[in-house]
């Protein structure tokens, strides 16, 4: 039942969030943030006494932002530049819809502007700290064979968490090849927008996943309903978003490593980043993401080009400026051909 007390804004935002799952196909998280963010810009209405959205023009829009930080910081809410940008772009998406179908007569969002955002780097992971973190799930027990293939899973795919959790059995398949090629191991992951991808499965990883196919998951289906789910929790459950959180902090702190530095987004860019680093085309590798476009993708050669800076400036001699008590680097001798002359070049 509606409520009686929605104004027409209440109502042209709750029917914008139903189109965002019914048409545009996200996922509930994303929904969720969505009307989330939506919050603080209905309240923002309400207290202007705004309840139709065709009265919001650019000019009073430009408005929101300074209210926004102001309420966020009264409350003693901490709110970063891409919190900030984040419930901006959400008003910006909300307009420019209804504005598309014919709601609005206008699209007042271009005039909403947010703080720039420094560009961050994604944090990666190096080889040999992925294989210490794989490694500290070494035991033979059930929830070491089941925390392994985790790992393994999320180092292997590059698949994100969500994707992780929404698989089910079904999903890893062997694939036959022609021409005698070896059978190919591939699993279909779900994205954002229900955007469907087949990745490969390494070697690695699918030998974890059939140790815990075989000799784990039998015992924990038994204990719960979920029978079609792929990785399960100790009582037979789909495993959440939390729990896969926790499998990797807990390997993380038996490897020795920082706790802000290990997370399944950061197995997810190492995953990136290690293919990058070692040749493959950023459009492979945005097809194993899941990127809908490359640019998104092509942070990644900025992370390899970092580190090459870095190996030069801490490896090469020469590096850095030379102090005035090094001097200029030597001439070059010159070298003396069979007839006598020098020859510098």
């Amino acid at each position: 039942m509606s409520d009686p007390a929605a104004t027409l804004a209440d109502r042209q935002i709750a029917g914008f969030l139903v189109a965002l799952r019914a048409e545009r196909g996200l996922a509930e998280n994303t929904v969720r943030a969505y009307r989330s963010d939506l919050r603080a810009y209905r309240g923002w209405l309400a207290e202007r006494g705004i309840t139709d959205l065709a009265e919001v023009d650019e000019a009073t829009l430009r408005a929101y932002p300074g209210w926004l930080a102001e309420t966020r910081a009264a409350a003693g809410v901490a709110t970063s530049a891409a919190t900030t940008g984040r419930m901006l772009s959400a008003v910006r998406g909300l307009h420019r819809q209804l504005f598309r179908d014919g709601t609005l007569p206008t699209d007042p969002g271009p005039a909403l502007r947010g703080p720039r955002r420094p560009r961050r780097l994604p944090k990666a992971l190096s080889i040999a700290e992925v294989t210490r973190l794989i490694e500290s799930a070494a035991g033979d027990d059930p929830v070491s064979l089941r925390d392994r293939a985790i790992l393994e899973f999320l180092y292997a795919t590059g698949c994100r968490v969500s994707e992780l959790t929404g698989l089910v059995v079904d999903d890893v398949q062997t694939l036959e090849r022609v021409d005698d090629a070896p059978p190919l191991d591939v699993v279909r992951l779900r994205g954002k927008g229900d955007r469907q991808r087949i990745v490969p499965v390494g070697a690695c990883a699918r030998h974890a996943l059939d140790a815990y196919l075989v000799r784990v998951r039998p015992a924990l289906a038994a204990r719960g309903r979920s029978r079609s789910r792929l990785f399960l929790g100790v009582r037979g459950g789909p495993l959440s978003r939390q729990a896969v959180w926790e499998i990797i902090a807990r390997a993380g702190r038996r490897a020795g490593l920082p706790e802000h530095r290990v997370s399944p987004h950061v197995l997810r860019h190492s995953f990136a980043t290690h293919l990058v680093s070692g040749g493959a085309d950023l459009r492979v590798v945005q097809e194993l993401l899941g990127h809908a476009s490359v640019t998104t993708t092509q942070i990644y050669t900025r992370v390899t080009e970092e580190h090459l800076r870095e190996v030069y400036a801490t490896s090469h001699p020469r590096a850095h400026r030379a102090t005035p008590a090094q001097g200029r680097p030597p001439e070059p001798a010159p070298v003396r051909d069979d007839g006598g002359s020098e020859v510098t070049d």
